[in-house]
């Protein structure tokens, strides 16, 4: 490669040196070389340290321009572009020019982003969180045998012998971002199917999601049933619980079976839809019921208790339930949730 930069830099007009840059990261690609020996390269070739990073492992790979780390600590990047697979930003390249950019910068950068993306791809499954949303269909699907989704597993990088969370998510962010915040430090994948985001992941970190996402978590015994989980956990979510994995339901996910005219027919669903139409008031019904106390329902809705008691008589009264009594939040907790399965799209915080 050093050879290569040789010969390539006695072209001096500034077209020469673009093609010098092109026919050097075209050859480089050829050759098939790895991420350390194109760091190497592009290292020697642009005569100062040059940076790569990929943000789905947080590995860092900085060659100095004799091919070896640099001795001194990490300098101001003076050029940086990202490295971009499939739509999704994957990493970043740099330079460390200390007396700053250079006026082929740019164009460096842009064949070593593009070479870097297409070796990680080669030598893959490239660490990217967007997926091909048949592949991810087929995971979760009913329709196909155990070798169709093992084989769609192992295309997508995921381990067949593994335990998979699979999560259902609204959210309005991209959904790469919510698949690395779920899944920071083990494979995940990704893909938008029928409104709802699919996640596909191997191990999952709740608390890292922003506001705003909504997002059920299913574990089942095989992908189908985690997605009807997920998806049956994804309906129940709330603006005080946005986050619910299948499993924290207990006997309250068999509603999600009870066809919908059934619900429709009883009485307290159709008090709750009434309710409902007072925001305030849902939300201080969603609030003691998941908490089950005045005082710990007044803490979330940062209320005074003696304003969310008031409120809860009221509602009671709207009800016709007793809500003090075990039996009456337990039916107001059954109803309510048999609204939510009913309309079953999160609130906008």
């Amino acid at each position: 490669m050093e050879a290569l930069a040789a010969r390539l830099s006695h072209l001096d007009t500034e077209a020469g040196g673009t093609i010098r840059v092109v026919m050097f990261y075209d050859t480089l690609m050829r050759r098939r070389v790895d991420l350390p020996a194109l760091t190497r390269a592009s290292a020697a070739l642009a005569e100062c340290v040059v940076g790569l990073r990929l943000h789905g492992t947080g590995r860092t790979i900085r060659t100095a321009p004799d091919g070896r780390p640099p001795a001194h600590d990490p300098a101001p990047a003076s050029t940086t572009l990202p490295i971009t697979l499939d739509d999704e930003e994957i990493g970043t390249v740099w330079l460390e020019r200390p007396q700053g950019e250079g006026p082929l910068d740019d164009l460096l950068l842009d064949r070593l982003s593009i070479a870097a993306a297409a070796t990680l791809e080669r030598y893959g499954p490239a660490r990217t969180t967007m997926a091909d949303p048949a592949l991810v269909e087929l995971v979760i699907s009913t329709e196909n045998d155990e070798a169709a989704r093992a084989r769609a597993l192992r295309l997508l990088g995921l381990a067949v012998d593994r335990p998979l969370h699979v999560i259902a998510v609204r959210t309005p962010l991209p959904l790469d971002r919510i698949g690395a915040l779920l899944c920071p430090t083990s494979p995940v994948k990704a893909a938008p199917l029928d409104e709802v985001g699919v996640v596909l992941a191997t191990a999952v970190d709740r608390t890292r999601l922003p506001a705003g996402t909504y997002a059920g978590i299913g574990t089942g015994p095989d992908p189908h049933t985690s997605w009807t989980h997920a998806r049956t956990a994804l309906r129940l979510t709330t603006e005080l619980r946005p986050v619910i994995d299948h499993r924290e339901l207990g006997a309250l996910a068999l509603l999600a079976h009870i066809p919908h005219q059934v619900l429709h027919q009883d009485t307290d669903v159709t008090s709750i839809a009434r309710l409902a139409r007072d925001p305030e008031d849902l939300k201080t019904l969603d609030a003691y019921c998941s908490t089950g106390s005045l005082r710990q329902a007044a803490r979330l809705l940062h209320l005074h208790h003696s304003s969310v008691s008031r409120r809860l008589d009221q509602i009671g009264a709207d009800l016709d339930i007793t809500l003090t009594d075990p039996d009456g939040l337990l039916r107001a907790k059954i109803a309510l949730t048999s609204w939510r399965l009913l309309h079953d799209r999160p609130p906008t915080p």
